[in-house]
């Protein structure tokens, strides 16, 4: 402010001079002009010179003016020297940026709206086989050529990591995450999981030829036990510890078959074959066997809204839904109500089961899935519960392209709801001409 003062002190001072100038020897008008064009010409050079500078900051040094030009240039020059400043740290912070990242033992890939390649680290380039400058700017799906992955690029939700065998590399397996953040932009993150996998393999496989082996001895086990159970001469002492071993043989033989059914669906390839299978009538199946049981809620109740089916493998499809329903079973009280619902719609088929039962906490929902979870152990293993059954019903679903969601409330029950694609729904007339063929044959 106070350079423009000074300016337009300047300014009347001139102007008084030839004012005064004009008085003493005439035409004070010409005067008036001939000063104001010198001075206007004065600013001109000035912007002249400013101007030059501007151009040329990078090799000229800051014009010596005064008054606001010279102001002029000082905010100039300040402000130059604030973005040197910042752009010098930007830079760093950059550099800092790019080597944290490319000392990451997880490869890093930044991806655009449109799933291009913005940026990778070397551990991302070693682990998919990516090249600099090749890759930059192509879509990831062209070079990830992996149908599971082209589908978790699609979804909405990328809570879940995907398991693949990389492009690169046919022994080994890789876990990409999408990490979505900013304008529609992403990091893709992959790790190399292929000593988990590995573990898990030989996990699974300990545990199915465990299986295998013991189920002979307990068949041996139960057989000899149901004979000391029917037999009069046994002293009656010896009919509660016969009775109860009985019940543990019976209980290791269901956690022997669930535990043989699982590795059966954990190591088949692909997914299930697409045979039709009729479901209302696998359904109301299951309905007469729970009734027919002596340790069941009040009311086991089925509501067929749709008579479609699915193309699938039957035993899987009944083995899932049965798990459902004997833990909605399981975990109702004798005057409680446990709901069976089976419908279609646009975007394929359902089966729900609900319970009045005594609900699950939140916290417990995402792990329900995992082998041996138990949201009460002690309750769990009091009703023979082997903790595999929803593991089951997890790796059935996916055979068929499905997958299930929960909800549930302490105190009030819970509703299992399995979804399958439309892909695999039967409609009613296809499924009775197929079981008209079918009993032709």
């Amino acid at each position: 402010m106070r350079m423009w003062t000074f300016a337009l002190v300047r300014l009347a001072g001139l102007l008084v001079v030839a004012l005064c100038a004009g008085v003493l020897f005439g035409h004070v008008v010409a005067w008036l002009l001939l000063v104001i064009s010198l001075y206007l010409a004065w600013q001109l050079v000035n912007l002249n010179r400013v101007d030059h500078w501007l151009r040329l900051r990078s090799q000229l040094d800051p014009p010596d003016l005064g008054g606001v030009w010279g102001d002029v240039v000082a905010q100039v020059v300040r402000l130059h020297r604030r973005k040197r400043y910042h752009k010098q740290r930007l830079v760093q912070l950059f550099r800092e940026l790019r080597r944290s990242t490319a000392a990451l033992p997880d490869g890093v890939i930044i991806l655009s709206g449109a799933h291009e390649i913005v940026w990778f680290n070397r551990r991302a380039a070693a682990l998919l086989g990516l090249k600099r400058p090749v890759d930059v700017g192509l879509r990831i799906d062209n070079l990830i050529r992996v149908p599971e992955f082209v589908q978790y690029l699609r979804a909405a939700d990328y809570a879940t990591p995907l398991v693949i065998r990389p492009p690169v590399g046919e022994e080994s397996w890789l876990e990409l995450t999408l990490v979505p953040y900013g304008a529609g932009q992403s990091l893709l993150l992959a790790r190399d999981v292929t000593r988990q996998m590995q573990l898990e393999a030989m996990r699974k496989d300990f545990v199915a030829n465990a299986s295998h082996e013991l189920r002979t001895p307990l068949t041996v086990i139960s057989g000899y036990l149901d004979t000391l159970a029917d037999d009069p001469a046994i002293d009656p002492s010896w009919s509660g510890p016969i009775r109860d071993m009985r019940a543990q043989a019976q209980r290791m033989n269901a956690i022997i078959a669930d535990l043989l059914e699982l590795s059966r669906l954990e190591s088949a390839e692909g997914e299930a074959p697409r045979d039709p299978t009729d479901v209302p009538r696998m359904l109301e199946r299951m309905q007469r066997d729970a009734l027919a049981g002596a340790d069941r809620p009040r009311h086991v109740l089925l509501a067929l809204d749709s008579q479609d089916g699915l193309y699938g493998a039957g035993h899987e499809l009944e083995s899932a839904f049965s798990n459902l329903l004997v833990n909605a079973l399981k975990y109702t009280l004798s005057d409680g109500t446990v709901r069976m619902r089976w419908w279609s719609d646009a975007e394929g088929a359902h089966f729900a089961v609900t319970d009045t039962g005594i609900g699950i906490p939140a916290e417990h929902i995402p792990r329900l899935t995992e082998r041996f979870y138990r949201v009460d152990a002690g309750r769990s293993r009091d009703r023979g519960g082997s903790g595999l059954g929803l593991a089951i019903v997890k790796h059935a679903l996916q055979r068929h392209g499905g997958h299930m969601t929960v909800e549930s409330e302490v105190g009030k029950g819970s509703t299992f709801t399995c979804h399958f694609p439309k892909e695999r729904v039967l409609t009613a007339g296809a499924a009775a001409a197929a079981l008209a063929a079918a009993g032709g044959r």
